[in-house]
């Protein structure tokens, strides 16, 4: 083996692997067997977070960075001036155990260029994934991309072997993946979509009757969108990502700030220009919003509302924007209700729920439970609390709130989410 030539294909397939953000491990159970290598529920160069917190690394990589695509947003486009590489099917077999044997890595994340066509480039994926379970014993997590326009024959078998597939929905309306991508379409997303997410629902119900049926893509789906490359706005991303969690019951949906890389595109960003990091943080928010607070996009966005505030988190702007809504009372209102107060996270309001139980609850008590206090008295009344919010108008609420905030969101590294209290 040239150990200058697979270091040279690393160092160019990793660097073109780092645009893609749609590589949580989380969602899969799947256990060390036979005395086998690694363990995808086992926590361990990319980092991403299981559900419980825990720290996973990924060896992420290209197969390849040949494509035969001219994306314009894409860093391996077809006529861009980089370095091409591509990895042979066992050199990423190869790489993968020796990273796992060194602890540098629990589980693998493989994308590629599509080169000659898509069932030549998801073939190569399948195999390498297959290789790994079967040849290698390798029960660590492995995250395969789905190449639009593979066969359903590969897309089925391919699903046996890795723990989660994604596929990249590129931009969040046909109308803007057209201008930058004209040969690309979201039928060819949907398409595979629709079809891994059957195969998951026939798999699960023939496992409930026949305990030996092997697992289908347990961490399930996810997809990915480039934010701001194209004009849409917060109301347009946000619900597309709700119909493709409602079509297709996906993992996850990622939203990626533009990074411009090309210079020769007029349509783009220019190459200087900072990624929108904080309008990505706050689709992230409205994401946790709809996902784990029970809010309907409809709620967080529409005509009237179509772009998130920059300054305020969009619970805090749902709230101010909702004011009849309010003041919630802690002592009787359902969970659904305690959600929509700003301040107060998932386990916070399931510690409510419990604790009054056993009485009513007080302010010292909430303080006690973690809850951003100074700015949930604004919303809603306890057992010894008097209503926060009197009179006083949405904007006069908001600038309180901001004035000892200190502006949290916008101090942040670019690589951490800020989500709610």
């Amino acid at each position: 083996m040239n150990f200058d030539r697979i270091d040279e294909k690393l160092s160019i397939l990793a660097d073109a692997a780092k645009y893609d953000v749609s590589c949580s491990s989380s969602g899969s159970k799947r256990q060390n067997q036979n005395k086998g290598l690694g363990n995808a529920s086992m926590s361990g160069i990319c980092h991403s977070f299981t559900e419980d917190g825990r720290c996973v690394s990924l060896l992420k990589i290209l197969l390849t960075n040949h494509c035969i695509y001219d994306c314009a947003f894409c860093v391996s486009r077809k006529s861009n001036d980089v370095k091409r590489a591509a990895f042979t099917v066992q050199e990423v077999v190869d790489l993968t155990i020796n990273f796992y044997r060194r602890n540098y890595i629990e589980g693998l994340f493989l994308s590629s260029g599509i080169f000659k066509n898509a069932d030549f480039t998801m073939e190569r994926l399948l195999l390498i994934a297959k290789k790994l379970r079967l040849e290698e014993n390798f029960n660590g997590y492995i995250h395969l991309k789905t190449i639009p326009g593979a066969s359903d024959e590969l897309l089925k078998e391919a699903g046996l072997y890795a723990d989660r597939m994604s596929i990249n929905l590129e931009m969040p309306t046909e109308k803007g993946l057209k201008l930058v991508a004209p040969e690309k379409s979201h039928e060819d997303v949907k398409k595979p979509l629709g079809f891994i997410h059957e195969q998951r629902v026939e798999f699960n119900a023939e496992r409930k009757l026949i305990k030996s049926t092997p697992t289908f893509v347990p961490a399930g789906q996810s997809t990915q969108m480039v934010i701001g490359a194209t004009p849409e706005n917060d109301m347009q991303i946000m619900y597309t990502a709700n119909q493709y969690y409602n079509d297709f019951q996906l993992k996850r949906v990622y939203y990626s700030g533009f990074i411009p890389i090309n210079h020769n595109d007029n349509m783009l960003p220019s190459i200087g220009t900072q990624p929108p990091l904080l309008r990505e943080n706050r689709l992230y928010q409205t994401d946790w919003l709809m996902r784990f607070y029970q809010f309907d996009v409809t709620e967080i966005l529409n005509q009237q509302n179509p772009h998130l505030d920059t300054d305020i988190d969009p619970k805090l702007s749902y709230a101010l924007r909702n004011l009849h809504v309010y003041p919630i009372d802690i002592n009787t209102a359902d969970y659904h209700l305690i959600l929509r107060i700003p301040g107060i996270g998932v386990q916070s309001a399931k510690k409510i729920v419990t604790a009054r139980k056993f009485g009513k609850i007080y302010s010292y008590q909430l303080k006690r439970l973690g809850i951003a206090y100074n700015r949930a008295k604004f919303f809603m009344t306890c057992a010894d609390d008097q209503f926060q919010q009197k009179d006083l108008l949405g904007s006069q609420i908001k600038n309180r709130i901001l004035s000892f905030s200190k502006s949290k969101y916008l101090k942040n590294q670019p690589n951490q989410l800020n989500l709610f209290d």
